[in-house]
C-alpha cells in the first residue's frame, strides 16, 4: 500500500466508524443513564468519555476535549468523579450492550464479529500512542468479552487516536479552542464539505458565550480566514484552504495505523454491516428506523 493510499485508508475508517462509536454519546438511553447517576447531560458526557483519564484535574479533561469551554468541564468533571468513574463506566457498558444489542439483532452472534473485533483491536496494540492522550487511556481501559461491545471498544481506540491527532492539526494551524469552534461552524462555499451543528447548538453544547464567540470571530477575521456579518461567518478563500488543510493533516495524521495492514479495505467494509444496522435502528440524531 502507497503512502499516497494510506491518508485515504484513514478517511474511510473514520467514515465508516463513526456511527457505530458515537451510540455511547447519542442514544434515547441516556437519559436514562444521566438519573441513574444523578448526572446532567455534560456530566455523564465528560464522565463517560473521559473515565478512561482516571481522576485527573479537569485542566487535563479539558485538554484532551480541546473545543469545549474549561469553565464547563471544571463545573461538570468533579460531579462526574464524585458519582464514581468506575460506576459510570460500568453504566455506559450497560447502556451500550441494550443499545447495541437491539440495533444489530441476531449479527450480535456473528462468527466474524469476534474476529473484526480482534483485528482492529490488533491495530491498538501495534499503535504508537505518543502525543494520543485519549486513545491511550481508551486503550489501557479494560475490553468487554461480548463481542458487540469489543467491537466497539477497539473502534474507539481508533476513533480517539484519530482524535488526537485531530487536535494536533488544530494547534499546528494556531487555532485556540474557541477559534476551532467559530471556524468549524463558518459557512464552508461547499455545504457538503462538512457537517456542522449551528451556532445555537455549539454554543449550547461547548458553553461558549455570545462574547467569546464574536471575539473569536474577530481574531479570525483579523487573520483573512472569515468574514462576519450580522448573518453569521463565513469562510473566505484563505479559510477554505485552512480547512482543506487540516482535514488533509488529520488524514496524514491518522494514517500510520494502517500502515503494513494490507487488507485495510477489505478490514473496513467488513465494518460496514454492523454501522448499517446501528444507522437503520434509527438510535442516532438524523437517522430513522426502517421498518422494511
Amino acid at each position: 500500500m502507497s503512502l499516497e493510499t494510506l491518508p485515504a485508508i484513514a478517511r474511510a475508517a473514520y467514515t465508516t466508524f463513526e456511527p457505530f462509536h458515537i451510540t455511547a454519546y447519542f442514544n434515547p438511553q441516556l437519559k436514562s443513564a444521566g438519573k441513574d447517576t444523578g448526572l446532567d447531560g455534560h456530566a455523564w458526557y465528560f464522565g463517560s468519555r473521559a473515565a478512561p483519564l482516571g481522576e485527573t484535574s479537569a485542566s487535563v479533561v479539558a485538554a484532551a476535549f480541546y473545543n469545549f469551554n474549561p469553565e464547563l468541564i471544571e463545573r461538570v468533571w468533579p460531579s462526574a468523579v464524585a458519582a464514581g468513574l468506575d460506576t459510570i463506566t460500568a453504566r455506559r457498558w450497560e447502556l451500550l450492550d441494550s443499545v447495541l444489542a437491539d440495533a444489530l439483532g441476531p449479527l450480535t452472534t456473528d462468527p466474524q464479529l469476534v474476529k473484526i473485533g480482534n483485528r482492529l483491536r490488533g491495530l491498538g496494540d501495534t499503535a504508537v500512542f505518543a502525543g494520543r492522550t485519549l486513545s491511550a487511556a481508551w486503550h489501557s481501559s479494560e475490553r468487554p468479552d461480548a463481542p458487540h461491545l469489543a467491537l466497539w471498544h477497539s473502534i474507539a481506540v481508533i476513533r480517539e487516536w484519530r482524535g488526537d491527532g485531530h487536535l494536533a492539526a488544530l494547534v499546528d494551524a494556531q487555532l485556540d479552542p474557541t477559534e476551532a469552534v467559530v471556524f468549524h461552524e463558518a459557512v464552508h462555499p461547499d455545504p457538503k464539505a462538512r457537517r456542522v451543528l449551528g451556532k445555537r447548538i455549539t454554543q449550547l453544547t461547548r458553553q461558549w458565550s455570545d462574547d467569546e464567540w464574536d471575539a473569536a470571530a474577530r481574531r479570525l477575521a483579523s487573520r483573512g480566514l472569515l468574514t462576519t456579518t450580522e448573518a453569521g461567518e463565513t469562510l473566505t478563500e484563505q479559510g477554505v484552504e485552512l480547512d482543506a488543510h487540516i482535514e488533509q493533516r488529520t488524514d496524514v495524521l491518522a494514517s500510520s495505523i494502517w500502515r503494513g495492514i494490507d487488507d485495510a479495505e477489505e478490514l473496513i467494509s467488513s465494518v460496514r454491516p454492523y454501522v448499517k444496522a446501528v444507522i437503520d435502528a434509527g438510535i442516532l440524531p438524523g437517522t430513522k428506523k426502517r421498518t422494511d
